[in-house]
């Protein structure tokens, strides 16, 4: 940091104290969570199944993932001769404290630099997967059991777990961005290729197969449980009822909170490496050091908003109200702390520069439009949601072309929405004469940085849900039904459907605004390797090119392609549920509460599966192996 005067080094610091601050709300909160009642010994028995399912997928998915990050590892520390040392690392690591003069040396620094902070975005990915869902888990018996008494104690310990998995996010991610800026300075976009790429991988690892594993089990539940036997969503004989509540753990717990982690960190990287050609433009550290103190600021935010979420009615509307009281005012509060340091930090030649306050106020408006559009297409008391439960008046056929037209409306004003953000940051730094592009990708990355400001609150309205899905069927399935305990429960779930969804818009969102502002570093890294190269420059993405065209229609398909692989993935393994699921039902004593339903065979059919499916080579050597045993008949 030695680029850095007493005053930023200061603030530095003092992001990294506050990364600290987040992690150990987190600590307190948990603490908080589990001195809660857990209830009766039949919900014990129902949350120690749900637990035990739980464990076992994560054991799974740690064993499958692990190994790939070492060979990962080793890929990145070989990368530095590809893509090599940039020369603000050679500038960095050529002075005190380092004095490295030898090439060789910087390279080595870089190598270990790059695989180290890959090793720390992929694991602290995993972490708070791997903790959040086990946080979960832990809650919802605790839950369950609150609601027998008041519906305000019931929303408290959901929302509190749920903001664990949420600081988990904010300061794990904050730290390893912070951490990597203090050790590189100048340099720090040459590790933080390893610590984006961690994260992403992990993320992918994690809600895919999340992803796989929560829809077999949801299909296989419903399909033969509500459908064929028309019993109740979480009816104890129903074999797959454990192994769905698992489910909503993996997907919208570890999957999810993995997910909008990769999309904090790629938007702090994507600040940071864009931050730094301003930096070579203006000869001014403050692009760089901007983003981390934004972060920093959104972390004391998060950690003041969540903590004011309380009920003041019994009653869905009121719960959701609550959350979103508490989400307005982490956003009203960051941004008058983002004024104030805009005014005090942020001078070009005496004058204040607002442009970038401009563009992270942008980015937490963004979160407040798409949470509203969110919630109106997904709430139970505004029209579309309604309009659907009409619709079910004519059968399953309205209501399935009612649900799909809906849905693909509100994609519409997402995607307006977010196309206006980009937009106004054209706006806002489209004047720039100097190297306008920079300056443009540069305020879409502070969007995105600006839009998970709030990720403290978006990840616990996130894993709110699940939590209070999980405490409705421990409620069921223990037979719960005193002083209106099921009701809570059922209000409390109808508002965790609203606000996963939320959290999915957010994550999109964000997803979108970091691809768009990634663009510039894609470029100037191209460039790099190019000159290294001795190539022509490229300047630019042509789209009038018929090759550059080409390479548009394919890579427009492999979204679908993705798709069509991981629906197919849930076929194979939702057919593996609905055949035990069946199987069970066969059993007369099964139906007639004579015997338990082995709920644990779905869990145990899913976990090798789920992280199975994840590689497209299975899905050729299944195709494979069907052909070989159909020869074989």
């Amino acid at each position: 940091m030695q680029d850095l005067n007493a005053a930023e080094q200061t603030m530095i610091w003092l992001v990294l104290f506050t990364s600290f601050a987040g992690l150990g709300y987190a600590v307190f909160l948990r603490n908080q969570v589990m001195r809660e009642d857990t209830g009766t010994p039949e919900m014990l028995k129902v949350w120690h199944a749900i637990k035990t399912g739980a464990l076992a997928y994560l054991g799974k998915q740690a064993k499958s993932i692990i190994p790939l990050i070492a060979i990962l590892t080793v890929a990145l520390f070989l990368s530095v001769y590809v893509v090599k040392p940039s020369a603000e690392a050679v500038e960095h690591f050529g002075k005190a404290p380092f004095n490295v003069k030898d090439p060789n040396g910087i390279l080595l620094i870089v190598a270990f630099g790059r695989a180290i902070a890959f090793i720390m975005g992929a694991l602290f990915s995993l972490t708070v997967g791997q903790i959040g869902m086990r946080m979960a888990v832990d809650a919802n018996v605790r839950v369950a059991s609150e609601a027998r008494r008041t519906f305000a104690g019931a929303l408290r310990i959901a929302y509190r777990a749920g903001t664990v998995t949420g600081m988990l996010t904010d300061g794990l991610g904050l730290f390893g961005g912070t951490i990597i800026f203090i050790i590189f300075g100048k340099a720090a976009p040459d590790a933080l290729l390893g610590f984006g790429f961690g994260g992403t991988l992990l993320a992918l690892f994690m809600r895919v197969g999340g992803g796989i594993f929560t829809k077999a089990a949801d299909v296989g539940a419903d399909l033969v449980g509500k459908v064929e036997q028309n019993l109740e969503e979480d009816d104890k004989r129903n074999a797959a009822v454990i192994a769905d509540l698992v489910g909503d753990n993996v997907g919208d717990c570890a999957g999810m909170a993995a997910d909008i982690f990769e999309s904090y960190e790629v938007t702090i990287v994507s600040g940071l490496i864009l931050g730094l050609a301003i930096v070579g433009l203006t000869g001014s550290v403050q692009w760089i050091v901007f983003p981390l103190a934004v972060r920093g600021i959104g972390v004391v935010s998060s950690i003041i908003g969540t903590y004011l979420v309380r009920v003041t009615s019994d009653t869905a509307r009121g719960a959701m109200q609550a959350i979103n009281r508490g989400f307005y005012s982490s956003a009203a509060f960051s941004l008058v702390l983002f004024a104030i340091m805009t005014a005090l930090y942020m001078r070009t030649g005496g004058a204040i520069e607002w442009r970038p306050f401009l563009s992270v106020s942008i980015g937490v408006v963004l979160a407040i439009i798409i949470d509203k559009i969110t919630e109106f297409f997904t709430d139970t008391h505004f029209s579309p949601v309604k309009a659907i439960v009409k619709a079910t008046g004519g059968g399953p056929a309205t209501t399935i072309l009612s649900g799909m037209s809906l849905g693909k409306e509100s994609a519409v004003w997402s995607t307006l929405v977010i196309a206006g953000t980009i937009f106004a940051s054209i706006l806002i730094w489209g004047g720039e004469v100097k190297d306008t592009g920079a300056y443009v990708l540069y305020g879409v990355a502070m969007t995105g940085v600006g839009m998970l400001t709030l990720t403290g609150n978006n990840v616990a309205m996130d894993s709110f849900g699940p939590i209070s899905d999980n405490a409705n069927g421990v409620a069921e399935m223990a037979g719960v039904t005193e002083g209106g305990a099921r009701q809570r429960l059922a209000d409390l779930d109808a508002v965790g459907n609203t606000t996963k969804a939320i959290t999915k818009g957010v994550a999109i969102g964000s997803a979108v605004i970091a691809a768009v502002s990634l663009f510039g570093p894609f470029l100037t890294d191209v460039g790099s390797v190019q000159r290294q190269l001795g190539l022509p420059l490229l300047q630019g993405i042509n789209v009038a090119s018929p090759l550059v065209f080409i390479g548009l229609l394919i890579g427009g398909t492999i979204p679908w392609l993705f798709s069509s692989i991981a629906i197919k993935a849930v076929e194979r393994a939702a057919g593996l549920i609905v055949n035990e699921v069946r199987r069970q039902f066969r059993d007369p004593e099964i139906m007639s509460y004579a015997k338990r339903t082995r709920l644990c065979q779905c869990g145990q059919h899913l976990n090798g599966r789920a992280q199975r499916e994840l590689l497209t080579l299975h899905h050729l050597s299944h195709r494979t192996r069907y052909r070989r045993s159909a020869a074989r008949r």
